[in-house]
């Protein structure tokens, strides 16, 4: 069945902040019982890129990311504003992490992050005929960068050094694609 079997009854904002919106749904859920489901709605779409050099090296950065409360090893990535174009998003996030600029882009995801409690999609692109140029970090980015043969990056993954979801995705995409 690909039709909607919720009904939605009410829906309620519960909070906002300019990055996300808590709404609750008192619904129907398909058996016709009364229930509520939380919703997170995102007011940017996640863009992630992992740039590829001709010798294969790709570009990681690590942050301490404060939700999770440990540092992580990501491929570039950022939110990009719905109204915003997703090729322009993904630009100005690579460049704005590692000062790198491509001149070939191709998009091979589209992800839903967390698909039962939020309406977050990411976007996953490969970046090659790179320039580099200087990075143009955030006040809340304290980021280091890291040049590493892609090789080592999909093992990174495998063993379990990287663990968020779109990096994680869009690597073993990658690897497919590019014959790893």
């Amino acid at each position: 069945m690909t039709e909607n079997p919720w009904t939605t009854l009410k829906s309620t904002n519960i909070y906002e902040n300019p990055w996300i919106k808590l709404e609750q749904h008192e619904v129907l859920n398909p058996a016709g019982n009364p229930g509520i489901y939380g919703k997170i709605h995102f007011k940017n779409r996640a863009m992630a890129i992992i740039p590829i050099d001709p010798e294969g090296n790709t570009w990681l950065i690590g942050q301490y990311r404060y939700p999770l409360g440990e540092y992580s090893w990501e491929i570039p990535m950022g939110g990009g504003p719905i109204a915003c174009e997703l090729l322009e998003s993904a630009q100005r996030e690579l460049k704005e992490e590692t000062g790198l600029i491509a001149g070939k882009w191709t998009q091979i995801m589209k992800i839903h992050t967390s698909n039962s409690v939020t309406d977050e999609v990411g976007y996953v692109y490969l970046a090659e005929e790179l320039t580099q140029g200087e990075t143009e970090f955030e006040e809340t980015e304290v980021l280091q960068i890291k040049k590493l043969p892609f090789r080592e990056v999909l093992e990174m993954v495998m063993a379990g050094e990287i663990t968020d979801s779109l990096s994680i995705a869009g690597i073993l995409k990658a690897a497919r694609i590019l014959g790893y």
